[in-house]
């Protein structure tokens, strides 16, 4: 998408990445959870931004060699457009130049858009967490892609 760029996000984001973030997802990540990753070590929450407005996010942790994929989610106006791929893609290449070995996340076992979406970039099912989502008991899916 023409004019879309990354940045990292600042504490005056997080109002248009909670609204993306309650939209996105039926147990959204709180304000004092977003405003936290704005200062761990290890913790990279990233916005894309197309004309001045945020879009979409990402939040990743690396950690020991390895991250792990928090959050990434793309305001529903703004989907299927390549947002989420742009941020996907950014991610993997910042890991590879910091020589991460491996990416991890977890994903809704209900979530197939979301499951064929990381297949597409190479992810792996590596199990299932039982009843991982406290809001529905819901599993999640264990997926990973190696970088090396």
């Amino acid at each position: 998408m023409k004019g879309l760029r990354l940045r990292p996000a600042r504490a005056q984001d997080l109002k248009d990445i909670l609204e993306i973030e309650r939209v996105s997802f039926p147990s959204p990540w709180s304000t004092v959870h977003f405003y936290a990753e704005l200062y761990k070590d290890y913790a990279h929450l990233w916005v894309a931004e197309l004309d001045g407005k945020v879009v979409g996010y990402v939040c990743f942790w690396v950690i020991a060699g390895e991250a792990h994929l928090a959050n990434i989610a793309v305001h529903p106006s703004f989907r299927r457009k390549g947002v989420g791929s742009f941020l996907l893609k950014t991610v993997l290449r910042f890991l590879k130049r910091r020589q991460v070995n491996r990416l991890l996340l977890e994903v809704r076992v209900s979530n197939k858009a979301a499951r064929k979406f990381y297949e597409k970039f190479g992810f792996r099912k590596d199990g299932l967490r039982r009843s991982y989502y406290q809001d529905t008991g819901e599993d999640a899916v264990l997926m990973s892609k190696e970088l090396g």
